[in-house]
């Protein structure tokens, strides 16, 4: 390993990550052949195959993962010295790595947004999924951070609350319910529900909430985005249980309400984590104090639009 070159190891962490030579070559702007030759020089130098092909298939082995671990942390030391150096110029460049669950995507991308204003020599790579997805990545310490709307039990992470994040209930803008008052539990559950899909935290929280209160919902269908549920609800299809935050910037104009339901809205917060133990770049240190201090702004954001009923895009009728 001591004669393998980084330009090797490049080359393979490429292979292992696409599970392609093509791709790897497309990506490093290298010919097939040369990649090929790169292998196969660090394969001699290892003594042992790093990759196995099933097929038109591409499997590392025993080796090529051992390997390749090795290479994710010997190319992490090399982009934290890279932001060290910068740092100690005075300057804040380098690569910034989130996953964030789905519902998450309504303010992530303005709060990027913002802070690469701020910091424009910092790569921000997004990555937007489901709950289980998301803690699949931690699990992996794939990402510097991540955000989700519940601390993450079943991982061991340092985990710290930033944002309120409150779930209503939705429906039809021209809904029976809508000008009711302190609607009962035993009520609202009367009603079809559009859910999520299972490993949604929004999900888990509303069934968990309802549950608590011995109440079982009439799912009528589950969808896999906000977007879909929401253009459910306005169909007449049932109503949904959502965060608020879905409502700031794309609810269908003036077709939806929200309904006052007693309970809600179910109080929630949204998290940032990173494994324990993990040492943060200077870049995700300097992005945590950023959102320390930005999470007022999205809170004020929030309530301004979709609490006060100033927002065109809903009628608010809860209190």
């Amino acid at each position: 390993m001591r004669h393998s070159t980084i330009r090797q190891l490049e080359v393979f962490e490429a292979i292992a990550r696409l599970k392609s030579f093509t791709r790897a070559a497309e990506e490093l702007c290298l010919t097939q052949p040369t990649v090929s030759m790169q292998i196969r020089k660090l394969t001699n130098e290892i003594g042992l195959p790093l990759f196995e092909q099933v097929g038109k298939k591409i499997y590392l082995t025993d080796a090529g993962a051992a390997l390749y671990q090795t290479c994710l942390g010997v190319f992490e030391h090399f982009s934290r010295f890279e932001m060290i150096v910068s740092d100690m110029k005075g300057l804040k460049s380098g690569k910034l790595r989130l996953a964030v669950v789905t519902t998450a995507k309504y303010f992530t991308p303005r709060l990027l947004g913002m802070f690469c204003r701020e910091y424009p020599g910092v790569d921000v790579t997004l990555k937007v999924t489901n709950r289980e997805r998301v803690l699949e990545r931690l699990t992996n310490n794939q990402d510097d951070l991540y955000i989700l709307g519940q601390i993450p039990d079943a991982v061991d992470a340092t985990t710290e609350m930033f944002l309120d994040n409150p779930l209503v209930v939705l429906a039809s803008a021209d809904h029976p319910l809508v000008n009711e008052k302190s609607i009962t539990i035993a009520r609202i559950c009367e009603e079809p529900f559009i859910m999520r899909e299972s490993g949604s935290g929004t999900r888990m929280a509303t069934e968990q909430f309802f549950s608590e209160h011995n109440r079982k919902l009439r799912v009528r269908m589950e969808l896999g985005s906000n977007e879909a549920i929401k253009q459910a609800v306005v169909g007449g299809l049932g109503i949904a249980v959502l965060s608020r935050h879905t409502l700031v910037l794309d609810a269908p104009m003036g077709q939806l309400a929200v309904l006052d339901v007693e309970g809600f809205p179910i109080k929630r917060h949204w998290y940032f984590a990173y494994p324990s133990g993990k040492q943060l770049s200077v870049v995700a240190q300097t992005f945590l104090q950023y959102l320390r201090q930005a999470s007022e702004f999205l809170e004020d954001l929030s309530c301004r639009y979709a609490i006060s009923g100033h927002c065109p895009l809903i009628k608010c009728n809860a209190t």
